[in-house]
């Protein structure tokens, strides 16, 4: 069995910078030159991930009506994605290496996510 240790509030804090990484980081590693969807699927990704955290219900989301139930499925679902991207779209280099790698972290990081406890009403 898997350690589970990541908890709420410690997906809480990657998930800002992991977005702002999926933004700036087709720009820095020049993603795009092979296949101009290896450029736009980070982009594009990283956008949508700052808004869903805005949006879900933990201490860092700003209006916290998604549950976070809902993130950790539609981080599940970009993990997958971006695993089978590479494949899908024949990249190859760093832009193939990006998106598994990518791809597998988030995968990784959503499998060890601790549950919650469930809160007793007395």
């Amino acid at each position: 069995m898997l350690p589970r240790f990541i908890t709420k509030s410690i997906h809480a804090y990657l998930d800002y910078p992991v977005a702002f990484a999926l933004m700036a980081l087709p720009f820095l590693l020049g993603l795009g030159q092979g296949n101009i969807l290896a450029f736009w699927l980070s982009l594009v990704t990283g956008i949508a991930a700052f808004v869903l955290t805005v949006l879900t219900d933990h201490h860092l989301g700003l209006f916290r009506v998604l549950p976070y139930g809902l993130h950790l499925a539609v981080d599940g679902a970009v993990g997958l994605v971006f695993v089978v991207a590479p494949i899908a779209l024949g990249l190859s280099g760093i832009e193939f290496w990006y998106y598994m790698g990518l791809g597998l972290t988030v995968l990784a990081v959503v499998s060890l996510h601790k549950p919650e406890e469930d809160v007793q009403v007395a």
